[in-house]
C-alpha cells in the first residue's frame, strides 16, 4: 500500500521528467489534486500537452516503458477522449496513475479539475452532459431486459439489468440536483431523502421473488424520476412499465 508521501514523491518525479522531455510542452494536475481535495485514497492524475512535432504513439510508449521499469507498473489500460489518450497504470503498491497525452491543440481544461503546472493550455470546447431523455430511454430499455431475464431464469443477468435501471435513475437524480453524474462521483452529494428512495432497488439475493421485488422497486423510482423530468412522458410510460412487473 502506498502512502500520501509516496504518491507525492512519484508525482513530483513524473512532472520533473515531463519538464525534461522536449516532446512535452505543458503539464497540469487534474483530478482531486487540482482542487486541493486529495485524501489518502486519491490517485495520481496528470495531463501532458505534446509538441506539434511529437509522435504521440512513441511518446506514450516511452513513458509506458519508464512506468514499468522504474515505478512498479504491473498493468495498464487506455481510455480515449477525442485525440487524447489517457493511459491508466496500476502499480504494485495499488496506486493508480493516470497520464493524459494530448496532441498539440488538445491540451487544456475539460472541467474544473485542471491546474496548469507549466506550458500553455488551449481553451477546449465545454463538455456536455447526457440528455435526461436519453437516460430515461436507457432506463426503460434495461427494465425490458430485466423482465425477460427474470422470466427466463437468468438470475445474474436479471440482477445486472435491475442494477442498470438503478444506475440510470441515479444519473437522472444527479443531473436534476446539479452534481457530477459520471461514475457515481456525485452520489454522496445527493440529499438523503433522494437516495433513500433508491435503496429498495438493491438486490439482496438471486431468488426469483427477491429479483421481482427489486425490479418493482426499480420501476417505481424510474417512473418517479421521469415525472420530475417530464410529467407527461411519465403518464405515457406508466401503464407499460407497470405491466413489466405484473
Amino acid at each position: 500500500m502506498y502512502t500520501p508521501a509516496d504518491r507525492s514523491a512519484l508525482r513530483d518525479a513524473l512532472v520533473a521528467r515531463a519538464r525534461a522531455d522536449a516532446r512535452i510542452t505543458g503539464a497540469a494536475l487534474t483530478g482531486s489534486a487540482a482542487v486541493g481535495a486529495e485524501d489518502e485514497w486519491s490517485d495520481i492524475d496528470l495531463s501532458f500537452g505534446l509538441a506539434a512535432d511529437a509522435d504521440q504513439s512513441d511518446t506514450v510508449a516511452d513513458w509506458t516503458s519508464t512506468m514499468y521499469a522504474e515505478h512498479g507498473a504491473i498493468h495498464h489500460t487506455d481510455v480515449w477522449s477525442g485525440r487524447t489518450i489517457y493511459r491508466v497504470f496500476l502499480l504494485d503498491s495499488t496506486l493508480q496513475v493516470d497520464i493524459a497525452f494530448a496532441p498539440s491543440g488538445a491540451f487544456g481544461a475539460l472541467g474544473p479539475t485542471f491546474h496548469l503546472l507549466f506550458g500553455e493550455a488551449v481553451e477546449q470546447p465545454a463538455g456536455s452532459s447526457p440528455k435526461p431523455v436519453d437516460l430515461i430511454g436507457m432506463g426503460w430499455l434495461y427494465a425490458l431486459h430485466a423482465r425477460s431475464s427474470i422470466a427466463r431464469g437468468k438470475a445474474w443477468q436479471a440482477e445486472y439489468m435491475i442494477s442498470g435501471v438503478r444506475d440510470h435513475v441515479l444519473m437522472l437524480m444527479c443531473l436534476r440536483h446539479g452534481v457530477p453524474h459520471s461514475q457515481g462521483r456525485g452520489l454522496h452529494l445527493l440529499p438523503a431523502a433522494t437516495t433513500s428512495a433508491v435503496e429498495p432497488t438493491l438486490v439482496r439475493s438471486l431468488d426469483t421473488a427477491e429479483l421481482q421485488r427489486a425490479f418493482r422497486a426499480s420501476v417505481d423510482v424510474l417512473l418517479a424520476e421521469i415525472a420530475e423530468v417530464d410529467p407527461e412522458l411519465a403518464v405515457r410510460l406508466t401503464r407499460t412499465l407497470r405491466e413489466l412487473t405484473a
